[in-house]
């Protein structure tokens, strides 16, 4: 199982600082990156995908309070997020 996120944020480089120093609260929400992009025509569009490891854990961090008070932090001004099965 996968997460897809899209994030459109303020300013590219302070969004992914934090998101660098996030790295602990996605594993411990059992969260692994696997990549992330950044949208060519729109560098302040980036997308990433996590393996899942444990869903409840993966909605909480997703759409919990601590992930509203994470987007207000960074900067981000919308997002998206999906989780996905491969089939």
């Amino acid at each position: 199982m996968q997460l897809l996120c899209r994030y459109d944020v303020n300013d590219f480089a302070s969004w992914k600082e934090h998101f660098d120093a996030d790295t602990e609260a996605q594993r411990d929400a059992g969260l692994s990156l696997l990549q992330i992009w950044q949208e060519h025509d729109t560098p302040s569009r980036v997308f990433c995908l996590f393996e899942v490891n444990d869903l409840d854990k993966a909605r909480d961090f997703i759409d919990g309070p601590r992930a509203r008070a994470r987007s207000e932090t960074d900067g981000v001004r919308d997002a998206a997020c999906h989780i996905l099965d491969t089939l």
